[in-house]
């Protein structure tokens, strides 16, 4: 499934993988896609074996030679592990932590000149012009290297593990439309893979200032209108990791 979440003039925020590939084992993930003119910004590409339904959707929206950025939040498998694909059939720079610069050579990625290491204060970063990604630190949640990405023209807040769901565990459809009862999707894995309450709560205040329209989790239903709110407040509140140890 992809879905075009934002489309006006000449700027698109598409979800192209939405949580339902048989080819995730059970931990199944969102990718995005963010254009701007003739740029393409890959979010999360996924493990490996993503690759070939990814490609089919991508090519509906873009080229190859467009993609001119990859981001990625973590340093997990369902979000790097085909990084080495992408990054040979493409040109593009990937972005992720500083931490786990070291590491990624372990997944057999061959350009590693390629790969750009994110400051623990996070960067704004240029694409085109004066269009920019605000590439936001969320450390501990659950990675100690974990990054949002805010677009501020979609005003959509890609925010990782932090929001994930568990599915199939609801009625909702892509949206969250009934925040009490999606609750018991994304309780357990919060309170297991956060790291404590101090750390949601200095991201929450970090990122509350913002202007945001959608919350775009890696896992999940996506959240919009007064689902943004309730899960913010939600998670300001969360006892979790270390809180619960």
């Amino acid at each position: 499934m992809d879905k075009i979440l934002f489309d006006e003039k000449n700027h698109k925020f598409i979800l192209i993988g939405f949580a339902e590939s048989k080819d995730e084992q059970g931990i199944p993930s969102n990718q995005y896609l963010i254009q701007h003119k003739n740029k393409s910004i890959l979010i999360d590409p996924g493990g490996f074996g993503l690759f070939p339904i990814l490609l089919s959707r991508l090519l509906k929206y873009t080229k190859l030679q467009d993609i001119h950025t990859i981001v990625l939040s973590h340093q997990d498998p369902d979000v790097c592990g085909g990084l080495n694909i992408w990054l040979e059939m493409t040109e593009a720079e990937a972005y992720i932590s500083n931490l786990w610069l070291r590491f990624l050579p372990h997944y057999d990625i061959k350009r590693i000149d390629r790969i750009i290491g994110i400051p623990d204060e996070g960067m704004d970063l240029t694409i085109e012009g004066k269009f920019y990604l605000k590439l936001i630190p969320a450390h501990f949640l659950h990675s100690p290297g974990q990054v949002n990405v805010y677009d501020p023209v979609s005003k959509i807040l890609f925010t990782g593990d932090i929001g994930a769901g568990m599915l199939p565990c609801s009625e909702n459809n892509l949206f969250v439309e009934d925040f009490e009862n999606y609750k018991k999707c994304i309780d357990g894995f919060h309170k297991r893979y956060m790291a404590s309450n101090q750390a949601l709560r200095k991201w929450v205040k970090n990122v509350e200032s913002l202007d945001i329209n959608i919350i775009a989790p890696q896992h999940g239903y996506l959240y919009k209108g007064e689902s943004v709110k309730k899960l913010l407040e939600y998670l300001y509140d969360l006892k979790c990791g270390i809180d619960l140890l």
